[in-house]
């Protein structure tokens, strides 16, 4: 089974079939019919795209009801620690982080529900990350929860003084004071 759950309702893991021989390889990195036969309905509509070098934290984003959005995110060169914050109220997992390492050798994506904040790390000397999203860009509902977090306890694998954060980002809140509008359906 290409999904593989985590403990997080909703987040998870694609892990797609890779086909290698002598020539490179070829994979499938998002087909329909397979998402839907594991019970996830996604229109996706807008693709996006960021080039960084080692050091870069970005994030934690979300955008807030209505305007929330899906991802599915994936490494196309590089490798990234990916990183989110369960934000829906009343969630089993409400409040706490979940990591782990995408990268162009592994191809492992991670799906991301509406309800999640997002970032990553780049911890190798560039990476580019592609990710598909539900839903378009909407500044007006934009928001997020600072990367430093102490009570997220994110470990980003790269040294204090060589993080890279743009200011946007070093402005947004801990998480108990962060503004958003979620709320766990199970």
């Amino acid at each position: 089974m290409p999904l593989i759950k985590t403990e997080f309702p909703g987040l998870l893991i694609f892990e797609p079939r890779v086909f290698e021989d002598n020539r490179g390889y070829f994979f499938e990195s998002y087909n329909q019919k397979i998402f839907s036969s594991e019970g996830v309905e996604i229109n996706f509509v807008q693709d996006n795209q960021a080039s960084s070098t080692f050091g870069v934290i970005r994030g934690l984003h979300f955008q807030k009801d209505p305007f929330a959005q899906t991802k599915l995110i994936r490494v196309l060169s590089g490798k990234i620690i990916d990183a989110v914050v369960d934000i829906r109220k009343n969630s089993p997992t409400y409040g706490k982080a979940f990591t782990i390492l995408l990268s162009a050798d592994n191809k492992k994506q991670l799906l991301v529900p509406k309800g999640f904040a997002h970032g990553y790390s780049v911890i190798s000397a560039t990476a580019e990350v592609f990710y598909k999203c539900d839903e378009f860009y909407h500044k007006e509902t934009e928001g997020g929860i600072a990367w430093n977090d102490p009570a997220l306890n994110i470990d980003w694998q790269i040294p204090a003084d060589e993080i890279t954060v743009s200011d946007k980002d070093k402005l947004h809140p801990l998480l108990q004071n962060s503004l958003h509008n979620f709320v766990f359906k199970d």
